[in-house]
């Protein structure tokens, strides 16, 4: 694994980690929504990650130390956005134009408290990231000022 695909692959790291801060953020925005489309309250999303590249974390390490490039570089992409399956909540507040005829509202599916604790780990994720990538730049500076 070169240099540059150390930075390929922390990038789609960075990328990945900002798409779940993205998606995070609409969740915890929503979080009051009882009015979506389709009248039904906000559903909480979920972001689907998946590997790229076809050499395992295995196969690269393998070719890494045996000098010879494993098949494709790596990294992260983001498969999909999805709709979380758990249940709506339900709270009594009959004052409520949402409420049903025994004064319940469908509440969104969203935990601040999961949400919060999800954006501190999306933002260690992208702070990790942030110093791979510094770390492969500083190498390639090292490795150049090596060939002055």
């Amino acid at each position: 694994m070169g240099l540059i695909a150390a930075l390929d692959i922390a990038g789609s790291g960075l990328s990945a980690e900002r798409v779940r801060m993205d998606v995070t953020s609409e969740n915890l925005a929503n979080a009051q929504t009882t009015r979506g489309a389709g009248g039904q309250p906000y559903q909480r999303q979920d972001v689907v990650l998946e590997q790229t590249g076809t050499a395992g974390f295995g196969t690269a390490l393998a070719g890494a130390m045996s000098a010879q490039p494993g098949s494709g570089s790596g990294g992260v992409k983001v498969a999909g956005i999805v709709a979380d399956g758990t249940p709506d909540q339900q709270i009594y507040d009959p004052g409520s134009p949402d409420a049903n005829a025994k004064g319940y509202v469908k509440m969104p599916n969203v935990n601040t408290v999961t949400e919060m604790v999800d954006l501190i780990s999306e933002s260690r994720g992208y702070q990790s990231d942030v110093t791979a990538m510094q770390t492969a730049k500083s190498m390639f500076t090292s490795t150049l000022g090596l060939l002055k």
